[in-house]
């Protein structure tokens, strides 16, 4: 990523996985934000093409293009799954896009989010309001700027549902890949709860996915994966773990739900959600063995 003085030599954000040997560049026009927190290089940089771009190490993290298929897909599914979804946890997410989309459900009487890196929120609110508006003052909403890892295992909080929105699984976010992360998230979920994390690519990722899932299929009764696709994450195509007490993302979708909530989605929809647990057969032979109805 280039500095605000290389700016004028070298106008574009690029991110690169030498693992799979690509690169994806981005046309930019400034950067607007960037410093260096405990954790990570946090940057926003305008895009020619995408809107505004958040970035951690130079890893795309949301655009104001496509932010709303990640933010849509991640909430949604597992809110309209749960008959009745009080108390939701939301462990990353700090550019307040899954909080946003967490409070328009009328039945959510409160929502945590737990964000581990005060400069994700300081930089998400002053220069992409269109997913920090998330994050705004609410009494059915509650920000801590604290370790997710720390909070599942010290909390007495239950949830109905706890969405684990996480970078990929380096740095800061390695734990959130892990077998005692996710006993303590079990722990923190009441009898029926669902918790939906961020799933990492079919095609670039398929050892992450199978390590994710052989981590939930003891825990959990259920256990699915469901796909997405959108412009700016390597491949285009997206997966998020999902793992349920009780209730089935299909079998016990009532997609009346979704139209009598009264809520508009730019990509969520009712048949999206039940084709969206339909998994390709090359996913299915990495994973399938460890799915669980």
């Amino acid at each position: 990523m280039p500095t605000s003085k290389e700016q004028s030599k070298e106008q574009f954000a690029e991110e690169r996985n030498d693992k799979n040997f690509f690169s994806v560049r981005y046309d930019i026009d400034r950067v607007l934000y960037s410093k260096r927190s405990e954790f990570q290089k946090v940057e926003v940089v305008q895009t020619k093409g995408h809107g505004k771009m958040l970035l951690n190490d130079d890893l795309v993290m949301i655009t104001e293009r496509d932010e709303y298929v990640y933010h849509d897909m991640i909430t949604h599914p597992a809110l309209f799954t749960h008959p009745n979804p009080k108390r939701v946890l939301v462990i990353g997410g700090g550019d307040g896009g899954t909080a946003r989309e967490v409070l328009r459900h009328s039945s959510v009487e409160h929502c945590d989010m737990v964000e581990i890196d005060a400069l994700v929120i300081e930089a998400c609110r002053e220069f992409i309001p269109v997913t920090a508006i998330g994050m705004n003052e609410s009494p059915r909403f509650s920000l801590f700027v604290d370790d997710g890892v720390k909070f599942v295992r010290e909390t007495k909080n239950k949830y109905d549902v706890i969405i684990v929105d996480s970078t990929d699984p380096i740095g800061p976010a390695t734990p959130l890949f892990g077998v005692d992360f996710y006993q303590d998230v079990f722990k923190c979920l009441n009898d029926d709860g669902i918790v939906v994390s961020q799933g990492e690519s079919p095609f670039y990722n398929p050892d992450t996915q199978l390590s994710m899932v052989k981590i939930l299929n003891p825990l959990f009764p259920i256990v699915r994966y469901l796909n997405f696709t959108n412009l700016t994450y390597p491949g285009g195509y997206w997966s998020f773990s999902f793992a349920s007490k009780k209730h089935h993302p299909v079998r016990d979708f009532k997609e009346t739900r979704v139209g009598d909530s009264g809520l508009e989605f730019r990509y969520y929809n009712s048949d999206l959600h039940r084709s969206a647990f339909s998994l390709p057969s090359f996913q299915l032979e990495n994973i399938g063995r460890y799915l669980k109805n």
